[in-house]
């Protein structure tokens, strides 16, 4: 899940401003659970494209 659509409960701010304690931890802890969270939906799936474009080449020339 990415954080930069959550909502603090305790502040009422985005997440990904950071702007109490309890943004800051949730920030960090969801940065930790996966290298690709911070990311947003689109840049994993342009992810996914190129890396499935990169298996076709490989694909090809073998």
């Amino acid at each position: 899940m990415t954080y930069d659509r959550l909502v603090c409960a305790n502040c009422a701010a985005p997440v990904e401003q950071g702007r109490c304690p309890v943004c800051r931890a949730n920030r960090e802890r969801l940065q930790q659970e996966s290298p690709f969270a911070g990311l947003n939906p689109m840049a994993l799936f342009a992810l996914l494209v190129v890396l499935v474009a990169a298996l076709a080449l490989v694909a090809q020339h073998a």
